[in-house]
């Protein structure tokens, strides 16, 4: 009775809707669930290489027994055009690509192997390129074709093999070169104290480049026994789960201690409205979630019971219009930049750039770049102008900064000197539209609410600098950014951006 009357203490509102909650976390979990999650945007990529590559390998066969004109792509038109026959062996094509895609989806071709060995991933993709070559051989038996060289189809198996182990090893090595550097990693917590709880995080240590989790902490659960975790790790209860959520970016919750079923309804109703994912050891709530998938994270097996809805073909789109964007205006702007970098040199000593670390997306630190605009030393300057800050709060700003050299007055009026930054956006630290990266030592003043707006990349411009640039008040920044993050779409940024362009334009920057 206490454990359930702490529960509804902690998880708040929710304790009045007791009756009105589904028995099973299946229900719940899927109607939170949206078709774009990433490793679903994962799996299309990786078969759309996939096919290029099938298609790569029927060229080379056909190049190699039957010439480079009948090889030729004119040739195959050519040839298909000719008659049935080459339809026919379209159509085994076709096949092929089928069997193969489906078999590579039921090995776990498409994301899961990516977390077990490499050899036994090599060994899955052979698997499934000779079974497709002996479904495309039983489907020619069958339809008693005698037109196809048999060669052709050894050859078509033997080229895909090869290729599709090469995509294999390629997409691992850019997943866990991602994992090195921060990027795509996931920020783990763990539910509970107890042996198992210490066994799941020594796999995560462990393992920690393959699976791409970072392990955060434990959280202790209501009436569990003297903790076996190192009490340093243990950030607190289940009663401060949502402040400890935000507080350490935390991306996925891993249940491995005991837990009744009411708590585990609230966890998950906690993170559908958090935008988290919820993980369980097998055995423990099975019958909550009979539905479940089961993977291996490192040597311990662990069951989805609630996954989020990340928008991830929507992040995938603006980072593909981040680069194209980025890359243009790169180019486009070059000789501004060389001219520009020219005249902050000639006109103060020092660098033409100015380099500061920024915390970016889930707290990752990066080095962002701009056109230096003040004075060597300005940074030491700041404690004693302290008294003249226009801000509120954390923000500091002076409208005739002492610091700033006359030529970084004329390159901030036109927001100049933020131009650097395209390559912070070209690199993936940045977006083009966003809220902008903080100073380490902003964050450190933040509470719990502020951190939200580092949920997603910081940008170039973002909603504050088109609505509320001259706005002194702390809170009205955060709340824009805030806005921005809950409600972001398409529409959103180019409105931004064009807002972002009459700013430049008007030359109403500080």
């Amino acid at each position: 009775m206490g454990a359930n009357l702490g529960i509804t203490s902690v998880f708040g509102q929710q304790a009045a809707k007791t009756d009105l909650r589904p028995t099973s976390l299946s229900g719940l979990s899927s109607a939170k669930r949206g078709l774009a999650t990433q490793p679903v945007v994962n799996a299309v990529l990786m078969m759309a290489t996939d096919v290029c590559a099938v298609i790569a390998a029927v060229y080379l066969a056909l190049h190699l027994h039957a010439g480079h004109a009948a090889g030729s792509w004119s040739g195959l038109h050519r040839a298909i055009a000719a008659g049935p026959a080459m339809l026919a062996q379209l159509a085994y094509v076709l096949w092929f690509i089928t069997t193969l895609l489906v078999l590579g989806w039921h090995d776990g071709l498409y994301g899961r192997l990516q977390s077990d060995s490499i050899l036994h991933e090599q060994r899955m993709t052979v698997q499934a390129c000779l079974n497709a070559g002996l479904l495309l051989c039983g489907a020619m038996y069958m339809t008693h074709d005698a037109t196809t060289p048999r060669a052709v189809v050894i050859s078509l198996v033997c080229f895909t093999t090869p290729l599709l182990c090469l995509l294999r090893g390629f997409w691992r090595y850019s997943l866990h070169r991602d994992f090195q550097k921060g990027i795509g990693t996931r920020n783990v917590l763990i539910l509970g104290t107890g042996h198992m709880s210490d066994a799941v995080r020594r796999q995560i240590l462990k393992h920690r480049q393959r699976l791409g989790r970072i392990f955060k902490g434990f959280v202790e659960l209501p009436g569990e026994a003297a903790p076996h975790a190192d009490s340093k790790e243990v950030l607190g209860s289940l009663y401060q789960l949502r402040h400890l959520v935000r507080q350490h970016f935390v991306d996925e919750i891993i249940i491995a201690g005991s837990c009744d079923t009411a708590q585990v309804l609230e966890l998950v109703e906690i993170a559908a409205d958090l935008g988290i994912e919820v993980l369980a050891i097998p055995g423990l709530f099975e019958d909550m979630a009979p539905d479940a998938q089961i993977f291996y994270l490192g040597d311990f097996p662990v069951m989805t019971i609630h996954r989020r809805n990340d928008r991830a073909l929507a992040l995938l789109l603006k980072r593909a219009v981040d680069i194209v964007l980025s890359s243009i205006l790169l180019a486009m702007l070059a000789p501004l930049f060389v001219a520009i970098a020219l005249l902050v040199k000639m006109t103060s000593p020092g660098p033409a750039f100015y380099v500061s670390e920024r915390i970016g997306k889930k707290g990752r630190v990066f080095r962002l770049w701009k056109f230096r605009t003040m004075k060597l030393g300005a940074d030491r300057m700041k404690a004693a102008l302290a008294s003249a800050n226009e801000r509120n709060g954390i923000l500091f700003k002076i409208k005739n900064d002492p610091r700033v050299t006359p030529v970084g007055r004329l390159l901030r009026k036109f927001s100049l000197d933020e131009l650097p930054q395209l390559f912070n956006v070209l690199l993936g630290d940045m977006s083009l539209v966003g809220p902008r990266p903080p100073l380490a030592n902003e964050v450190a003043q933040y509470e719990v609410k502020h951190y939200r707006r580092l949920d997603v990349l910081p940008g170039l411009t973002g909603l504050w600098q088109v609505r509320a640039r001259h706005d002194p008040s702390f809170d009205q920044y955060v709340a824009l950014d805030i806005a921005y993050v809950e409600n972001w779409n398409f529409w959103m940024d180019l409105k931004i951006l064009v807002r972002t362009a009459e700013v430049v334009l008007r030359g109403t920057g500080s």
